[in-house]
């Protein structure tokens, strides 16, 4: 019985009083070597705890994101008491026509600048229809009822005919020819601002028509046609606008030393044309319309009074059955 309890006495004291059995230094000497086989499992569990700690700390977070209730914003107040003031405290007033030409005309004066700068408008469209569809970014030309610049635009005509080639001419079209104006326009050497063509010849245009897109001849945008004097004169003193990033239009419409009719019905003229480009029965194209000058802000305008009053289909129909109503009593008295 001593000699096993003499061996546990001796394995206890021996680390402590600096002993070394035979073989254990070397023992002792060499480290410890873990099997990658079993080590797998534990490093695995590891990695997925800390994963499901992460994923239940972002929870967390992203929670408290949620509860954290929104800043008040102040409502905007409408109308300013001094003449000094915060503007994004207040909405953005809206003016009368008349009122905003006047106010850009009276800056002007105030500012001693040029007299005769141009006057500008924003226009900010709504292009959306039914579902997902839209109505495509455009450019049209509109013959405004007072011109205000002595420029012209450089007209090309498609024909084969030598009479209308003269009168083409004769009406001041900077280019006239037939098919072999073709090559030329496809390697830039020839350019204009608008391309108009007669029915005849159109057929053999075909290989232009991506060269140059919107503004190949149609009748959608009158530059197809028998009547060579009027789309010449047309196109030569219209005025052209498109639409730039995707719903806006800028364009200018007047110059400030104008009569403030005339600049009132050029902007009127404008703003129909573009109302053409959306069918009626869906909201007005034109959402906001914004009038300035080239050294002036930018004044926004009230609507009313500007867009053409288009009937909507539905409200037609219902005058027409309440008519029908009305007129039936009468019809059956007259009858009796």
């Amino acid at each position: 019985m001593a000699a096993p309890s003499a061996r546990c006495l001796w394995r206890a004291l021996a680390p402590r009083c600096g002993w070394v059995l035979p073989g254990l230094e070397q023992r002792l000497a060499v480290p410890a070597v873990v099997s990658p086989a079993t080590a797998r499992p534990y490093a695995a569990a590891a990695a997925k705890a800390a994963k499901k700690d992460a994923k239940r700390s972002r929870h967390e977070k992203g929670k408290e994101h949620k509860e954290k209730p929104l800043p008040r914003r102040r409502p905007l107040m409408s109308k300013p008491v001094d003449d000094v003031y915060l503007t994004w405290l207040y909405r953005r007033p809206s003016y009368g026509l008349e009122q905003a030409v006047g106010m850009l005309k009276r800056f002007q004066e105030l500012d001693f600048t040029h007299p005769k700068q141009f006057v500008y408008i924003n226009v900010f469209l709504d292009m959306a229809l039914h579902k997902k569809k839209k109505v495509d970014p455009f450019s049209s030309g509109v013959a405004l009822p007072h011109r205000f610049t002595d420029e012209v635009n450089k007209v090309l005509v498609f024909t084969e005919n030598e009479q209308e080639a003269e009168a083409a001419r004769e009406h001041g079209a900077a280019i006239v020819g037939g098919v072999e104006l073709i090559k030329w326009i496809l390697e830039d050497e020839i350019q204009a601002d608008f391309y108009v063509a007669v029915p005849a010849i159109i057929p053999k245009l075909i290989p232009l028509r991506n060269k140059l897109r919107k503004k190949y001849p149609s009748t959608k945008r009158n530059s197809l046609g028998s009547d060579i004097p009027r789309m010449v004169q047309f196109f030569r003193e219209c005025h052209e606008y498109s639409v730039e990033d995707e719903s806006v239009i800028k364009t200018r419409i007047a110059r400030l030393d104008m009569p403030t009719e005339h600049i009132i019905a050029n902007l009127k003229a404008i703003v129909q044309d573009i109302c053409t480009f959306k069918p009626s029965n869906f909201d007005p194209i034109v959402q906001r319309l914004v009038i300035r000058s080239s050294t002036s802000e930018g004044l926004l305008l009230n609507l009313d009074g500007i867009l053409p009053q288009v009937e909507r289909a539905e409200e037609k129909e219902q005058g027409d059955a309440a008519d029908e109503d009305q007129q039936k009593p009468a019809q059956e008295s007259v009858s009796t």
